[in-house]
């Protein structure tokens, strides 16, 4: 699993449970299309509307050009982490439908306002999601609602996350979503595994993304 993904505590926790069993076969049937999940397209433009937030926010929080470009190249994935939450948000939004979990504004007023109190303000969790997850401050709050459907989906399937056995039976509904929606990513960012509701790097390192921000090729 990707460390800078958007869910942030309750998914990255989980990921481990999960094991290979079939993957899902990236095409170029859908041009101008990063991802196609449950028919609905996400456009290469979108991806990149999304990265460029992420690296203007981290220009932003950085105190030179050099810091920035520190950054960066910490951060060279980026673009394929992004859409790898983008696709994994629209799995969990299936899998918590089909287990009947919703989330409301409320809910999410009640987190944020909880992480705001330990984090020491809205701006201090603002900056701490940027820097541990990738999430622009601008996405925060649909980052919080992520968070709170993976746990809401959890209690809703009568599982314990700090399990291994609860751990498998989340991504085991994860993985239903996952042939449900019919993922299937550009080549350029992978292929998408099932099983694990996971992007996958394709095989062709020749295949180099390009940061949306730097105008710079970036390695995989």
């Amino acid at each position: 699993m990707h460390r800078r993904r958007r869910t942030a505590l309750v998914l990255s926790a989980a990921i481990v449970a999960a094991a290979p069993l079939l993957t899902g076969c990236g095409s170029d049937a859908h041009p101008g299309a990063a991802a196609v999940v449950g028919g609905s397209r996400i456009t290469v433009s979108q991806l990149e509307s999304r990265v460029g937030e992420v690296r203007s926010a981290q220009r932003a929080a950085s105190k030179d050009d050099a810091q920035y470009a520190q950054v960066v190249a910490s951060t060279g994935t980026l673009a394929r982490d992004t859409l790898h939450g983008m696709v994994l948000d629209r799995v969990l939004d299936r899998a918590a439908r089909n287990a009947g979990v919703t989330v409301t504004r409320k809910d999410s007023q009640q987190m944020r306002a909880a992480l705001e109190q330990q984090a020491g303000g809205s701006k201090a969790l603002e900056t701490a999601w940027l820097s541990n997850y990738g999430v622009a401050p601008k996405r925060l709050d649909d980052s919080l609602r992520t968070e709170i459907e993976a746990r809401k989906l959890a209690a809703a399937l009568g599982i314990d996350m700090n399990t291994t056995t609860g751990k498998a039976a989340f991504w085991k509904a994860m993985s239903s979503a996952s042939k449900e929606l019919h993922v299937d990513l550009n080549p350029r960012y992978g292929t998408w595994d099932v099983q694990k509701s996971s992007r996958v790097d394709a095989k062709t390192p020749w295949l180099r993304e390009v940061s949306v921000a730097a105008g710079q090729p970036q390695t995989a």
